[in-house]
């Protein structure tokens, strides 16, 4: 009998951080997890999952700023440090994020 360890993760580069504008997401996908991934306008790189946990709005058309993540949909908000919602909902799923010679590299 094997065992799976659930807590392993796994680098995967999604992208090239030039395909994020600055101050906007992206959809990608990552060891099969979808993603969206933010490139602010200070140039700090934040992921997070693809869908909203309120009612699965598309979280890259989300307006954000250097604190919180807004969904599209309902306007809910979630935090970038942690996830957490302050707006009352479940909280948010964040991945790390770093650039990497150019590139997205998003750990899942």
């Amino acid at each position: 009998m094997s065992v799976v360890d659930r807590t392993a993760t796994t680098a995967h580069v999604v992208g090239r951080v030039e395909d994020v504008p600055p101050g906007e997401g992206r959809a990608f996908v990552a060891g099969g997890v979808q993603l969206a991934v933010f490139r602010l306008r200070d140039g700090s790189l934040h992921a997070t999952q693809a869908a909203c946990p309120h009612a699965g709005g598309p979280l890259a058309d989300g307006q954000t700023d250097a604190d919180v993540l807004v969904c599209p949909l309902h306007l809910f908000a979630y935090r970038w440090r942690d996830g957490t919602s302050t707006s009352g909902a479940g909280p948010l799923q964040v991945y790390p994020v770093r650039e990497e010679d150019g590139h997205l590299v998003v750990t899942v």
